[in-house]
């Protein structure tokens, strides 16, 4: 990696060990609601320390946080539009991100790949920048999916080539047996950092029914989304269409 950053939810605490560094920047994912009330994960790069209190401070409201974006020129995305991970979805939430949001995250690394599939076609419908990312929760995963901006050789100038839509999507999307390994190293690292949890342990056998519930909800989501905005009718996509990056 050339530039790393670290999206946390709703949080810049957890980097402080690499703010000193000059491949480092710092970016946010912020966890907003829509005019229509639904969850939205938010990814903003290239923050300030004071970008994150102004951020969270108006996350219950979304116009007033783009608002903000466009008056401090930071970039933003649409994170895993395509996932149910943060719950139900409104014909009206995709009016506003088309209006509204800079770019469209393409490629998750914990997400299916035909859901990251179907945010790369409506990317390329919309004109909207792409960004990618490992979503990674665990060591094994850091860096495996990841967004290239060619040329850029620092991080204002890999920030600006994002605005400008020059960024590409490179590495892995998740599938079930990323996410049921991912759950099972989380909870085993749970148990040997506090003891007592390991009397919750036998529950971790429970993990591959309960991300294979997880799998068939995001198929379904995604099914629904993808035919409701006509993405798997080849006739309504753009000609210039490029996928091959998911």
């Amino acid at each position: 990696m050339g530039l790393v950053t670290v999206t946390d939810h709703d949080s810049i605490d957890a980097i402080e060990a690499l703010r000193s560094r000059p491949d480092f920047f710092l970016s946010e994912e912020v966890t907003c609601w829509t005019p229509s009330g639904t969850e939205l994960h938010m990814g903003v790069y290239g923050i300030r320390e004071r970008d994150h209190y102004e951020l969270q401070s108006r996350r219950t409201d979304l116009p007033r946080l783009i608002a903000y974006l466009n008056e401090r020129n930071l970039f933003c995305s649409v994170n895993h539009v395509f996932s149910s991970l943060t719950g139900p979805r409104a014909d009206a939430d995709f009016t506003f991100f088309e209006r509204h949001v800079h770019g469209i995250e393409t490629l998750n690394g914990q997400i299916t790949a035909g859901a990251n599939r179907s945010a790369a076609v409506l990317a390329a419908r919309w004109g909207k920048a792409i960004v990618a990312g490992s979503d990674a929760h665990t060591k094994a995963k850091l860096g495996r999916t990841y967004t290239e901006v060619p040329d850029a050789r620092d991080a204002a100038e890999f920030l600006e080539g994002l605005r400008r839509g020059y960024g590409r999507a490179y590495g892995e999307s998740g599938d079930y047996w990323k996410l049921t390994r991912a759950v099972l190293e989380i909870g085993c690292c749970l148990v040997r950092e506090k003891s007592w949890t390991a009397l919750l342990a036998p529950l971790l056998l429970a993990a591959p029914l309960v991300t294979l519930g997880n799998l068939i909800r995001e198929l379904t989501f995604n099914h629904k989304w993808s035919r409701r905005l006509a993405l798997s009718d080849p006739a309504r996509l753009p000609a210039d269409c490029v996928t091959e990056s998911v």
